[in-house]
């Protein structure tokens, strides 16, 4: 597409907007400040780089065996600079603990320190990328029974404590470094198959793990920690400890922020209805957005309905400074890097979409009853042209416009992916 077609069909789209009273240059100027936290675990299946022969277990599955994934820091580095080429807007980089550079040698969890981590902090530092962090409480022996902070075991609770003080520590420095704090996420796959008679004492004990990990008080310019709920997993499709009930509950008792998971809930429930009382009652939210196809299957972000109906309701909320916004999924039977830049890009025409939206005029119209007319704005909406604003925003940031990023990937992949043996 020529640069003179896309700056004429976003001036037409423009003057359409103005009709209805929407600033369409506004709205690519506010587009432009949401970064979104990238996960680097798409780019090689959530294996990480602590154990070279590891597996992954504790309610995690990666699906496929498309060739090219990541094997090392610095391939995965590589595949991270060619997606952020590819996307328009400055964005985050989402690391989990298994990500460290351990020199080669096996460094258990509850011995991880900052210096593991310093290769990520340069490498961000050079790239104009700012950190957030992930505890890894899945695929390790001490994880095998089931249960990491919630378990029966004070041993397997005290391992996994320390795990986490430790990683609260390298978040910690992660947003000295960048001058910017780091989201540090807390999942564990604690949970039982069948049913479970011990609730209430798991729960006791998860709490009490977490009081203990959580003591040690860190300047929030620097950390910011964030619990993530789940209603069942591969393996704990009875019983799971962290439910949202027990963390919205820690989240609010202990003023902390609360992570959304989109495929943590009910087949039918949506996570676009709780963001407006989450935010009544904690600092922040944080959230995970995936695509769950039937079950927690974590599929690419692509442009549905809930999506967009995420997206209206952290603008409309006017709320958006309190909203972090990262991805979390892994296909392995495609290509890699295409399942982020989809993703990506998908995961902005959401937020642009709903920064479009005549939202005063919208509200005036329930204040006088007037449900006909926001019935019908709302329809006609989904005929407008956003797709004409975001493809000028794409060229503002001399990305590819529209179907451009397919040709730059296959390239990639002929050039670099395609020549990786597996691991």
């Amino acid at each position: 597409m020529k640069d003179e077609q896309i700056k004429k069909a976003y001036e037409a789209a423009k003057e359409q907007y103005a009709a209805l009273g929407i600033d369409a240059d506004q709205a690519v100027e506010k587009l432009n400040t949401v970064s979104l936290s990238i996960h680097c675990w798409q780019a090689d299946d959530v294996l990480g780089f602590e154990n070279p022969e590891g597996g992954l277990s504790g309610g995690i599955q990666a699906t496929g065996n498309y060739p090219g994934k990541a094997r090392s820091i610095e391939e995965l580095q590589k595949d991270i600079e060619k997606v952020l080429t590819l996307v328009p807007g400055k964005h985050r980089l989402s690391l989990h603990a298994i990500y460290g550079d351990f020199g080669g040698q096996f460094v258990d969890r509850d011995q991880i320190e900052p210096k593991h981590f310093q290769v990520w902090m340069d490498w961000a530092k050079k790239n104009n990328v700012k950190l957030d962090f992930n505890s890894t409480f899945f695929s390790h022996p001490k994880s095998d029974s089931g249960y990491t902070l919630s378990d029966f075991d004070p041993e397997i609770r005290k391992f996994w404590i320390e795990h986490l003080r430790r990683c609260r520590r390298i978040a910690e420095e992660m947003g000295r470094q960048q001058g910017d704090a780091c989201i540090h996420n807390i999942w564990i796959p604690d949970g039982e198959k069948d049913k479970t008679v011990s609730r209430m004492k798991h729960r006791e004990l998860l709490k009490q793990s977490l009081d203990e990990a959580l003591a040690e008080k860190i300047d929030t310019k620097y950390l910011k920690d964030t619990v993530e709920c789940k209603l069942f997993g591969i393996g704990s499709e009875s019983f799971v400890t962290g439910s949202h009930e027990f963390y919205m509950g820690y989240a609010i008792k202990n003023n902390m922020m609360l992570t959304l998971d989109a495929g943590h809930f009910h087949p039918t429930e949506v996570i676009s209805d709780k963001i407006s009382s989450m935010l009544l009652f904690v600092p922040e939210v944080n959230l995970h957005v995936s695509r769950p196809e039937r079950w927690d299957s974590d599929h690419v972000v692509i442009l549905t309905d809930e999506l967009l109906a995420l997206s209206q309701e952290i603008v409309r909320s006017g709320q958006i400074d309190r909203v972090h916004i990262g991805l979390d999924y892994f296909d392995a039977s495609i290509n890699r890097l295409g399942a982020y830049v989809v993703g990506i890009r998908s995961a902005q025409k959401a937020m642009l979409q709903a920064m479009l939206e005549p939202t005063e005029k919208l509200r005036d119209f329930e204040l006088k009853n007037k449900n006909f007319q926001r019935m019908a704005y709302l329809e006609e909406l989904k005929a407008m042209p956003w797709n004409a604003v975001y493809n000028y925003y794409c060229l503002q940031q001399a990305v590819p416009v529209a179907d451009e990023y397919i040709a730059s990937i296959q390239a990639y992949e002929d050039e670099v992916t395609s020549k990786r043996s597996s691991r």
